[in-house]
């Protein structure tokens, strides 16, 4: 379980979830994000195409950092999700949170 973190040419932090996204990695991908939010960023999208599961705590944490990220005049978008985790987005009316494609060109696209 990894993160990548890159930055596209348009200035969009595009964060790659690589296996999961669980309550014991949960922290450092929060750390990942807050610290480009802190260096001035504000265009994030999490790529969630290698990711195979996401526990109760990853939600948590996306829904803290949509916060943080809103209040500080930024976006947030998600891209890539497998139909299990869609259906997990609309089970827990989440997919109503976040802006949500398929795939990571369309979110960057839509930057």
């Amino acid at each position: 379980m990894a993160f990548k973190v890159r930055k596209d040419p348009r200035g969009v932090v595009v964060v790659e979830v690589d296996g999961q996204l669980i309550v014991s990695n949960r922290q450092e991908f929060k750390q990942k994000v807050l610290d480009a939010l802190e260096a001035g960023d504000r265009k994030f999208l999490v790529d969630f195409t290698p990711t195979g599961y996401i526990d109760s705590s990853g939600l948590g944490v996306l829904v803290s950092l949509s916060k943080k990220i809103r209040d500080e005049g930024g976006d947030l978008r998600l891209a890539g999700l497998n139909e299990d985790l869609k259906t997990l987005f609309e089970l827990t009316k989440l997919d109503t949170l976040f802006a949500i494609t398929d795939s990571p060109a369309e979110a960057l696209a839509a930057f």
